[in-house]
């Protein structure tokens, strides 16, 4: 009987050994970051996925759906509770504490830092990189499909950029080199606060902001907030050049999955502008400089620190 079988033996076993090694996908995974918590939602499986962190269930902080968020386990960070999940790979941030990293080192925990992708093309790297790492690269190609088409979606028509600034909590506006500024480019806008010489996280005060306004402000802080107030300020009012919208600020904190609703809202107040014949497009000629519309600097730029 066994020498019978031999020859398909033989067969079954050669055939085995000739098949290529596949890299197999952790069974669990934590991830302890807003951001890396809304790429990995679209590209792991959801019995892959341990536990997400805590930011992502609190809508005041969530980068993702929360309803989503809240289909998973809730994690603080703490090693101890990441520890009792036994996952295969923890994903953190680039300031996740040396003492957490090595604690998990010790215990053989498999750790990936991701930082803040300052833009587009950093970002889609970090959902490339997390679905190969989720072991579906597949899903990665997809997902920064959907990106290149909302971006194609929303890119502007062709004339001068339009002065806008983000004004977030307190009065703090991002500068050049961060994901909000990269998509403001690529719909149309100009980052006013950055040809003002601020840097990410500078402060703009209100004094300075009705001395020189933009053409757009998008505000983009709670209204509720004492800390907010001044960016609903009544001497806003007088400013009859300048549209005010609001701008959700979960939109401005991660990438990935983020950019094609920001891109959106951020074309659709494009759209508005263009519409109304009260508000000039103002002095910014377009160039083009590698491939990409930059704005010139206007005669009002310049540091207001």
């Amino acid at each position: 009987m066994v020498t019978r079988w031999a020859p398909l033996i033989a067969l079954v076993l050669t055939a085995c050994a000739a098949a290529p090694a596949r890299e197999v996908a952790p069974t669990g995974i934590v991830s302890l970051n807003p951001c890396t918590d809304a790429i990995l939602a679209e590209v792991a499986d959801p019995q892959q996925i341990l536990g997400l962190s805590s930011y992502s269930s609190d809508p005041a902080a969530s980068s993702m759906d929360v309803a989503v968020a809240q289909r998973f386990r809730s994690v603080s960070g703490a090693v101890e509770e990441v520890a009792a999940l036994r996952p295969a790979l923890v994903i953190g941030s680039t300031f996740t504490p040396p003492a957490t990293r090595s604690a998990f080192a010790r215990m053989g925990l498999r750790f990936a830092a991701f930082g803040a992708a300052s833009t587009v093309e950093e970002s889609k790297a970090q959902v490339r990189e997390i679905a190969a790492l989720a072991g579906h690269p597949e899903r990665g190609i997809a997902l920064n499909a959907q990106i290149d088409a909302a971006l194609a979606q929303a890119a502007p028509p062709p004339g001068p950029f339009v002065p806008a600034i983000v004004w977030q909590s307190g009065g703090m506006v991002p500068g050049q080199g961060t994901l909000i500024a990269d998509l403001m480019a690529r719909t149309g806008f100009a980052n006013a606060s950055a040809l003002r010489g601020l840097n990410q996280a500078d402060l703009l005060p209100l004094e300075q902001m009705l001395a020189a306004p933009p053409r757009v402000i998008f505000t983009a802080g709670n209204p509720l907030a004492n800390e907010d107030r001044m960016l609903a300020h009544p001497a806003l009012r007088a400013l009859t050049g300048t549209l005010r919208v609001p701008l959700d600020p979960a939109l401005l904190w991660c990438g990935g999955p983020s950019i094609p609703r920001t891109v959106a809202r951020l074309a659709q107040v494009r759209r508005d502008v263009s519409r109304r014949p009260g508000l000039d497009p103002g002095p910014l000629a377009p160039r083009r400089e590698a491939g990409l519309m930059r704005p010139a600097v206007p005669a009002f730029a310049g540091t207001t620190k």
